[in-house]
């Protein structure tokens, strides 16, 4: 009998002798009235062996037989050896008629002291990485997209920058997502109050890394290597490492830091009214002193690793997005949409098929680079369009992410223009979706338009 049957004997025999009640009984041994009902029955029966339970001691029904236990060693090592377990479970169902699973095979070979030619890899041992010596030596970077002024309030994304040595938050802000101007400006905090530092230690997000999952562009293809993310390039002119990391418990001083904020930072916007974006980040400040107060601590090393930025370093150049353009005939190049033109200069008479370089500022203002000259500057416009990645930097879209906006339905006025247009001018229009040149097509698709416009007509035809 094991220890807890005992136990259960002495209790039992306690509650026949009437020293305790049956659901005194029970209770002490954290079981159910109708469970210690049945025990007391059986020790009443059978004594204490009826506490045991009646399958202890013999043999399971569904063990094989020692016959085909022998067999299975034997065409092991005659027949199939070399094969692994899961291997050789298929060939005895295939060839010899006996179906078992792989863990009987298993357990059957490595009982008899076969051993499998494929063996597991051992797990990597794993040990916890001491914090580094000195501040601005290495910095891990992360977003947290979180309701971050409540269940019912807007997500917003808090990109912050957390020093390994001492955890202090040296940099943080809100964006509407997580997106590369977002990493730019979280940069440009940092070279500004602090420095440069030594490394950065990121996920391996788009936003700083190409994966090989990304087609090519055909400049890529010519160049045999892939280009840097906007990120990535700003990593490179300013000296700073980047080491991705392959799991999140990597970086976890940056990780661990998101669940104090998201308790501690939801209530201190609560509490100061927040409730719009610029609010965020204008309180953000303040209660980074308080937060880096309360939980950093003092490096090893008292000397700082932070690299002091130049006075006359332009930071507007480094922070920005860079796009490579040709110059047309016209001294024109095109970006976003845009034709931007470029003025004459004295120190050069043409720029013409010269390659130039277009920063796009993080306010949304152009200016336009050949070398070391500027030649043109846009203020930044009244509606500052969205920041994205464009030209040799930009990272293709997966898959199916952006559909084209749905055709506007054609009014009767517009139909019957595009039908004059078919029988007289060039075919230059569609109908949904491009036709054949052939007139006769263009033709029989408009009529197919017409009819559709005619049972569901957006606008009412005025000559029906």
């Amino acid at each position: 009998m094991t220890v807890r049957e005992q136990r259960r004997a002495q209790i039992l025999t306690r509650v026949l002798e009437g020293a305790v009640t049956l659901r005194e009984a029970a209770l002490v041994m954290d079981i159910s009235l109708r469970q210690a009902r049945r025990l007391k029955g059986q020790l009443r029966r059978h004594g204490p062996g009826g506490l045991v339970h009646g399958n202890r001691g013999r043999p399971s029904f569904k063990q094989i037989e020692p016959g085909t236990r022998a067999r299975i060693v034997g065409l092991y090592r005659e027949r199939y050896d070399g094969a692994n377990v899961q291997h050789f479970t298929e060939l005895l169902a295939e060839r010899e008629g006996v179906e078992l699973s792989v863990a009987t095979v298993r357990r059957t070979l490595k009982a008899a002291g076969v051993t499998t030619p494929s063996t597991r890899r051992a797990p990597k041992h794993r040990s916890r990485r001491e914090r580094m010596p000195a501040e601005g030596m290495l910095l891990q970077i992360d977003a947290s997209p979180f309701h971050w002024l409540g269940p019912s309030g807007p997500k917003w994304s808090l990109v912050g920058a957390i020093d390994d040595a001492t955890g202090d938050p040296v940099a943080a802000l809100f964006r509407e997502q997580e997106d590369a101007a977002g990493y730019m400006e979280l940069l440009r905090q940092v070279v500004r109050t602090r420095g440069i530092p030594e490394a950065v230690y990121r996920d391996r997000h788009l936003i700083f890394e190409v994966t090989k999952r990304l087609r090519t562009t055909i400049e890529e293809d010519f160049a045999g290597t892939a280009f840097p993310t906007q990120v990535g390039r700003l990593f490179a002119e300013l000296g700073v490492e980047s080491i991705p990391a392959y799991s999140p418990q990597a970086k976890g001083r940056v990780e661990r830091s998101w669940r104090t904020q998201q308790d501690r930072l939801v209530t201190e916007l609560r509490l100061a009214g927040v409730q719009t974006l610029s609010e965020a980040n204008a309180f953000l400040p303040g209660y980074l002193e308080r937060y880096r107060a309360r939980f950093a601590i003092a490096p090893q090393s008292p000397e700082s690793a932070y690299v002091p930025m130049e006075e006359e370093t332009d930071l507007d150049r480094l922070f920005c997005f860079k796009y490579q353009r040709a110059v047309a005939n016209d001294h024109t190049i095109r970006f976003a949409g845009r034709v931007i033109q470029l003025p004459p200069r004295a120190d050069r008479v043409s720029y013409a098929r010269a390659r130039v370089e277009v920063h796009e500022h993080l306010d949304g203002s152009l200016a336009v680079w050949h070398g070391g000259t500027q030649l043109v500057s846009l203020p930044p416009p009244a509606d500052p369009p969205t920041l994205r990645s464009r030209g040799p930097f930009q990272l293709a879209a997966k898959k199916g992410t952006a559909r084209p906006p749905a055709p506007k339905p054609l009014s009767w006025e517009e139909v019957r223009r595009r039908a004059r247009t078919a029988s007289t001018g060039p075919a230059n229009f569609e109908l949904g979706k491009p036709t054949m040149q052939h007139p006769w097509v263009r033709q029989k698709d408009l009529a197919i338009e017409l009819r559709k416009q005619r049972s569901s007509p957006s606008v009412p035809d005025p000559n029906p």
